[in-house]
């Protein structure tokens, strides 16, 4: 079989005329932006906004590389447009935050419509059979992707795959939580998506990088790199080997590689441009061990309630915001005022809790972090 190509390209600062350089020797490393826009198509570009932040922060793509990613494919003819549908509020006020409008302003690219969609039958999914997918996706061309190099509790590490996430729009998203809390089911659904949308193009952004708590509350980590591919299976096991992340561990990596979407086995896997040894990291702080299945029995719902890590909220950074409670899919809530007192820190009910970290996720404090219950720590030291 032919071997997919991604490519590494060094790149240690986000001034401007650096990363316009990096990004186009990692096109020129798989064929040329021309491959990937023609002229007169109507391209969309998903950054990955999952909340509108500076982009200091390592939340959200950079709009430097934001920047230059959409100079090349407007340069090759191309229409751009761009959006996100992030966890919470408006495309159009998180891109903003982002500092992603800004730029999108002066180049005139347009804002595509990612806050309404429309359901689309996808028969060869895996498990999910349809999608509501954002009009401003469904009204293009060709997707090009533009994830952020960030860790995730669910699925251990958030790249390509899971940056289309954001092409289902609002709320919509939290109720596959609910519909499939187990974390192969939802991976397989990652994967579905993925297939159906069939981004054309990945940017990794790993100039600066997230590390330990995210994808929204880690600590920022410097990486160098700028990841390439038009394979999202692969670009994403690739970013796992440089952080010392065994791909397998990652659910959506099987699945991908199931349905067509990718590979994540090295030795289908071309490396091209900068040698990946020079982004070795291996302290880079991701949780390394597989998730544990919870479908079946209530036996497994049991154990894995008292093995797998779970949401606690740090009391001296909680501002009682609300964000976990508004965030929760499951009803009746896991994460409340459960006494009713909204003047007190809301607390989480683990027997309703399902394991999908969205009160995590969007904390804007960093107040709630994972914690391994006794048995939990107990069998990762046997």
């Amino acid at each position: 079989m032919n071997k997919t190509k991604v490519a590494l390209v060094r790149c240690d600062t986000y001034e401007e005329d650096k990363v316009l350089k990096a990004v186009q020797t990692g096109l020129d490393l798989l064929g040329g932006v021309s491959i990937f826009a023609k002229r007169h198509e109507r391209i969309v570009m998903k950054p990955n906004v999952l909340v509108g932040t500076n982009p200091e922060n390592c939340v959200t793509t950079h709009p430097v590389v934001f920047k230059a990613v959409g100079r090349l494919l407007m340069e090759a003819g191309a229409s751009v447009y761009y959006g996100d549908s992030p966890s919470f509020g408006k495309c159009e006020f998180s891109v903003r935050r982002a500092g992603l409008k800004r730029i999108g302003d002066e180049l005139g690219f347009s804002l595509a419509d990612f806050d309404a969609g429309r359901q689309v039958s996808h028969p060869d999914g895996l498990l999910v059979k349809s999608f509501v997918i954002a009009n401003g996706v469904l009204d293009s061309d060709g997707l090009v992707s533009l994830p952020k190099f960030k860790t995730h509790p669910l699925v251990r590490f958030t790249g390509a795959v899971k940056n289309q996430f954001g092409c289902v729009p609002g709320l919509l998203k939290s109720q596959y939580h609910v519909k499939l809390p187990d974390p192969y089911d939802f991976a397989t659904m990652l994967v579905d998506l993925n297939t159906l949308v069939k981004p054309r193009l990945c940017v990794m952004d790993g100039i600066m990088a997230m590390e330990g708590n995210g994808p929204r509350s880690g600590k920022p980590k410097k990486m160098n790199v700028l990841l390439f591919s038009s394979d999202p299976i692969a670009i994403d096991a690739t970013a796992c080997r440089i952080i010392n992340l065994d791909p397998a561990v990652v659910p959506t990596s099987r699945p991908g590689e199931q349905a067509g979407l990718g590979t994540y086995h090295i030795e289908n896997i071309e490396i091209v441009g900068d040698d990946m040894e020079q982004f070795f990291d291996e302290t880079f702080e991701v949780i390394r061990t597989p998730p544990m299945p919870c479908t079946g029995s209530r036996l497994r719902t049991f154990v894995k309630n008292r093995i797998c890590e779970r949401p606690v909220i740090n009391k001296a950074k909680c501002t009682n915001c609300g964000t976990c409670v508004r965030m929760c899919p499951v009803e009746p809530k896991a994460v409340d005022w459960h006494t009713g007192d909204t003047s007190r820190q809301p607390t989480h009910r683990y027997d309703r809790c399902i394991r999908c970290y969205c009160c995590q996720e969007v904390c804007p404090e960093g107040a709630i972090l994972l914690e391994s219950p006794f048995l939990g720590r107990f069998f990762s030291r046997a």
